[in-house]
């Protein structure tokens, strides 16, 4: 587990009027989220309901939802792709789509994100759907899923433009209306979101990562080709129609486009917020792969040893991506060292205050230490990482304290940031000079060490 996924263990584990009043002034964007996740633990820790489920490792209920959206999510890419290019071409879209390093990624981590792309999926599949059945059935499935997705996580509205741009003239006003319909149903929690923009301050800068570059670029080339392909064979009855182009091509670009110049205002832009385009890119790999292996059995064979050596190439990654090792942190790992380096009676400190969050999915990480700077604990002060005293209260708790544990960040704050002043400050001028390090412990992510006074190590 890594904080993110700690976050999420514990407000699904609030009470649920703790939980309702958190939302109000902290992560409302994840709040439909947190709320289904709560109901899916208390789901499975009924054993009149699900006996099986009774006993289960927390962290497998935390993820396993994620796991069967991005189920779900490849068998709608592999049904739009059928729609679009036909059986071959959605069966190796769909493949495509689930050894995708993103998609494999966020189908084992406990956050909404998956959710977001199976729903974003399956309303693209109803609108393509839609567009084609002139009756009002598919368009209502298509604003349902796309106001529940945009619910979960508002930037699935930017799937709408990809929508509406790659639209015939005849399915523009329906598409309309439903896209009205479910801006309307985000306005409130896009609203309420606003107000709590402070929590991703972290965001100092906004620009694509070379793998995300590299995954559009090849969507895009993979267009290129299909686009080559149509030209020469429009009129055989074999080539690529539009849409099997204009629509994979939209939620490949669109989404991250938009993003990415909303971020030359406000830093927004991460890659798992429009993790649906990975959808895009598997529908023009499938397309292209299927085009690329018609004819004579020597290119079947060529695309078939290709693929199977890209697997190969992407194996190593696919099994780093399923160890602590590709997350920031791991939270385990930490409480773990928490609960050796301290003993009853000692002092802790987190550092900065939002790293509290790696403790609190385990309750026995720090039994017997007392959290020095802690006012209000997360829950009851309706806060993600809990409220801290003022300066004064913290430096006299900590002179009375032989020995403090500290669980920071690896490396010190940069000058000027809001972790290099304040309280944070008070905690490190303190340690400095009435304590000295006794020992450290280095979790991904973290660092834990043990501070005494001088000569008491």
């Amino acid at each position: 587990m890594w904080r993110d996924e700690a976050v999420t263990y514990d407000m699904t584990h609030r009470e649920l009027g703790a939980l309702w009043q958190t939302l109000g002034t902290n992560d409302a964007v994840h709040g439909l989220y947190y709320l289904t996740m709560k109901a899916v633990f208390a789901l499975c820790s009924a054993p009149a309901v699900s006996p099986a489920l009774g006993d289960a490792d927390p962290l497998l209920v935390l993820r396993l939802p994620s796991v069967l959206s991005m189920a779900a999510a490849a068998a709608g890419v592999a049904l739009l792709g059928r729609r679009l290019a036909g059986a071959r071409a959605g069966l190796l879209a769909g493949v495509v789509f689930a050894l995708l390093p993103p998609v494999q990624r966020f189908a084992q981590e406990g956050r909404s994100y998956a959710m977001v792309c199976a729903l974003v999926v399956w309303a693209t599949y109803a609108l393509a759907r839609a567009a084609g059945a002139g009756r009002r059935g598919p368009w209502t499935v298509y604003a349902a899923l796309m106001l529940t997705a945009c619910l979960l996580h508002e930037f699935a509205l930017l799937a709408l433009p990809a929508h509406g741009l790659t639209l015939r003239r005849a399915a523009r006003r329906p598409w309309i209306l439903a896209a009205a319909a479910v801006a309307a149903g985000t306005a409130p929690l896009a609203v309420v979101s606003q107000r709590q923009s402070a929590q991703v301050s972290w965001l100092e800068g906004s620009s694509l990562t070379t793998g995300s570059a590299g995954l559009i670029a090849l969507g895009i080339g993979c267009a290129a080709f299909l686009a080559r392909v149509r030209e020469r064979r429009q009129h055989s009855g074999h080539g690529a129609g539009a849409g099997e182009l204009a629509l994979p091509v939209g939620l490949l670009v669109l989404p991250t486009l938009v993003l990415l110049l909303v971020s030359l205002v406000e830093p927004l832009y991460v890659d798992r917020y429009v993790l649906y385009s990975q959808a895009g890119l598997a529908l023009l790999v499938g397309a292209a792969l299927d085009r690329a292996a018609r004819g004579t059995r020597p290119r079947a064979v060529a695309v078939a040893v290709t693929g199977a050596a890209v697997v190969l190439t992407l194996l190593p990654f696919s099994v780093q991506l399923r160890t602590p090792q590709s997350r920031i942190d791991d939270t385990t790992a930490v409480a773990r060292a928490v609960r050796e380096a301290g003993a009853p009676g000692d002092g802790l400190l987190y550092t900065p205050l939002r790293r509290r969050v790696w403790t609190l999915p385990y309750a026995g990480a720090a039994a017997g230490l007392s959290d020095l700077a802690l006012a209000r604990d997360p829950a009851s002060s309706h806060t993600l990482y809990g409220t801290e005293v003022s300066a004064g209260v913290l430096r006299a708790r900590m002179l009375r304290r032989d020995r403090i544990v500290v669980a920071g960040d690896p490396a010190a704050p940069a000058t000027g940031s809001a972790d290099a002043s304040g309280l944070e400050a008070v905690k490190r001028d303190t340690l400095d000079a009435h304590f000295e390090a006794c020992r450290s412990w280095h979790p991904r992510g973290a660092r834990v060490t043990l501070y005494a006074r001088p000569g008491q190590c």
